[in-house]
């Protein structure tokens, strides 16, 4: 189990010759869109009439996710920015992880509710909520142990199929909810991102599209 990482606590930094700066703009995409979709969980909520419960707290949660990623993105085309990256990168796990806690209270809450549809749903959540918290905390142990750019892509991408994953049960919460879905999509628009920044480090580059790719453009 990785350490945790409370805010306001620091790691200590020391110069690392890696550069994450190829994954910087689809982190950012990422971060922007888990976010996103974790207001729209939220909303979710609200037309459930489950608005304050643990529901709503796991959207918080997938909310400050996104904020971290987006803040490690932000540092991560600078070799001093790497410290940043470390923690939130770890910070953003950690609150994936404490958003499948707070679904497992949903889970109890809709079991009362004899919501079962509802309770299915979210019980399929928490797990790979988990699980991509994990990642995402390994992926910033990584960094701070210095291993090579796509030992940190490996876990970066890893984490992106699980919030893809998560994206598909969403819109099951709530059948037609157009918050449902729109928090879908942004999780599934976070996923590929994530993924594509993995893959960034990890030297996988895919052919472009367009008049370059018809002309023999480079890859």
């Amino acid at each position: 189990m990785s350490p945790p990482s409370p805010r306001g606590e620091r790691t200590i930094f020391f110069p690392l010759h890696m550069s994450l700066k190829p994954a910087a703009i689809p982190m950012m995409d990422c971060g922007k869109a888990l976010a996103r979709s974790g207001e729209l969980l939220i909303d979710v909520t609200k037309n459930l009439d489950l608005y304050g419960g643990g529901l709503s707290a796991a959207g918080a949660e997938v909310r400050n996710a996104g904020d971290s990623v987006a803040q490690a993105a932000a540092s991560a085309r600078f070799k001093a920015g790497m410290e940043i990256v470390i923690d939130e990168l770890r910070e953003s796990g950690t609150c994936l992880k404490a958003a499948s806690e707070k679904l497992g209270r949903a889970l109890e809450e809709a079991k009362q509710d004899e919501q079962e549809q509802l309770a299915e749903a979210i019980d399929s959540m928490i797990k790979p909520m988990a699980a991509c918290g994990v990642l995402l905390e390994e992926a910033g142990y990584t960094v701070l142990r210095r291993e090579a750019p796509s030992v940190t892509g490996e876990k970066l991408s890893g984490a992106g199929a699980l919030l893809s994953e998560l994206s598909a049960v969403i819109p099951l919460l709530k059948q037609g909810d157009g918050d449902a879905e729109l928090c879908s999509q942004r999780m599934a628009f976070a996923a590929e991102k994530l993924s594509e920044a993995g893959d960034q480090l990890c030297g996988v580059q895919k052919p472009k599209s367009g008049k370059s790719w018809l002309k023999g453009g480079g890859l």
